[in-house]
């Protein structure tokens, strides 16, 4: 049992650390593969974008793992037995908001979704992620 969960549990974070490093990789190429002639404030903007969005994902692996040791021990127990179901509950219900708020606030130009999408994926992927996990914890 713990011994099962421990080892889930340094095998997630290695998983999250290559996602991380992945993450970072592709940001640092994508930055690298732009046109060298970017002036000083352009670049600052844009370690401060690469960082948020590594924060993003970060933030994203972690908050969809959290939920990896709930669902772990209700299926070893086979039992929900000791589960706030209050606390699943308003989770559920912020994440449902927090997500529709993101698409919600979408612009209206169709020549701004796409970016806007992806500039808010991680935030999206762990808002509706989790909620799609909590429906199994509950």
């Amino acid at each position: 049992g713990s011994k099962g969960l421990r080892n889930f549990c340094v095998t997630w974070i290695m998983v999250c650390i290559a996602l991380c490093v992945i993450v970072l990789c592709q940001l640092l190429l994508r930055n690298h593969n732009q046109s060298t002639v970017i002036n000083r404030s352009n670049n600052s903007l844009d370690m401060i974008e690469m960082s948020g969005f590594i924060c993003g994902y970060m933030s994203c692996v972690f908050y969809l793992g959290s939920r990896f040791p709930q669902l772990y021990k209700n299926f070893r127990r086979r039992s929900t037995e000791g589960t706030s179901y209050l606390l699943f509950a308003l989770a559920m219900m912020g994440n449902s908001t927090y997500g529709l708020s993101l698409v919600l606030k979408m612009p209206a130009a169709k020549s701004f979704q796409a970016l806007y999408f992806l500039h808010h994926l991680p935030w999206l992927i762990g808002s509706f992620g989790v909620l799609f996990l909590d429906l199994f914890v509950s």
